[in-house]
Formats: structure tokens, sequence, C-alpha cells
């Protein structure tokens, strides 16, 4: 059985059908620079997800515009994120993690700075941060929240909200931030 298949779908495009052992259900993720793409759980034929996505074309369409306008907006970005010097990225963000820990009193354990495809950064049990290398494209006040939000993880294991309330204590309107921060993920994430 094939992993995945392109399919052209009249007024969408191009549409990649990948199958994926995570995916519980069908997935349809619809990004800037890589179009629309479907994860297709095994348990699922390839002709039944294609049906799936034919009876959510309205909702693709309008993605597809929205991410029209990102791509335009933040074109500059994903060309920037090509040229990051991995040790001038390293440096900034491990001398800022610093100061944002001496400053509001964390203490952290190691860090490490990944070309991460999926997240910004994170927190591991042994209060490990893992930053990734391109939050330095990012303006200043979110590259802050995301080294912050992990700062946090080393005292709030998950986002309860306790968690929400110490970033809201340091960063302001979290919620706001994060949200601001989903849209520049789908350009380089």
């Amino acid at each position: 059985m094939a992993e995945s298949k392109i399919s052209e779908i009249e007024g969408i495009g191009p549409v990649l059908f990948e199958r994926s052992r995570r995916a519980k259900h069908l997935n349809i993720y619809v990004k800037p620079f890589r179009g629309v793409r479907v994860a297709v759980p095994y348990r699922l034929s390839f002709q039944k997800a294609e049906k799936m996505v034919h009876s959510r074309l309205s909702w693709i369409r309008k993605q597809l515009v929205k991410m029209a306008r990102i791509k335009q907006k933040h074109d500059f970005l994903l060309q920037e994120s090509a040229r990051v010097n991995r040790s001038q990225a390293r440096r900034k963000l491990i001398l800022r993690l610093n100061e944002l820990a001496e400053t509001y009193g964390f203490t952290y354990n190691r860090v490490f700075i990944r070309n991460q495809q999926t997240r910004w950064g994170s927190c591991s049990s042994k209060n490990n941060i893992s930053l990734n290398l391109k939050l330095v494209l990012l303006p200043t006040e979110l590259m802050d929240y995301v080294i912050l939000h992990e700062l946090v993880h080393t005292r709030q294991k998950n986002h309860s909200k306790d968690f929400w309330s110490e970033l809201n204590a340091l960063v302001g309107d979290a919620k706001r931030m994060s949200s601001r921060l989903k849209e520049y993920g789908l350009v380089l994430l």
C-alpha cells in the first residue's frame, strides 16, 4: 500500500495525502509555502480520505486565501530563515535565556539550540530547555515570550491555570502572544 499520494483537486490544486501512524482521525493542514497536506490514519483508505477532503472544500479554500495573505506578509522571513547563522543565533539565544532567567529568578539545567520543524521550544522534566534557532527571526517580544514560556515550565510542568497565571505576570497577555506566535509558526516551522 502506498504511503503517500498527490491528487489534483479542482479549485484547490495538488493535495498531498500521507499515511500517518500517529493520526487517529483525518487531519487537513493548510500552510503557506507548503500547500494542502492530509494526514490519513491507516484504517482509512485514500479514496475515503479524498471524499472527506471534498466535503471540506469550502474551509480549505478559506484557509488557502488566509495562507496567501500570510505568505505575502512574511515572505521575507522564509528567505531570512535560510540565512540564519547557527553560531550567532546560539549565542544570542543563550545570552537572552540567561538574562531572563536571572532577572526573574529561574534556574534550568542545560540548554539546547536546535533547528526544529514543529516547535519553538520545550522544557524537559529535568529542566533542560530546548530552543529553536529560528527564534532569532521573531520580534524581540515574541522571542522573549517563548523563552519565558519555557522558563515557567521549570516551575509549572503543564499548561495549568497556575502556569498561565505565572506567565501572564511576566509577559502581560500570554494568550494574545501565543496567537501572534502561531502566524510566525505557519511560515517558519
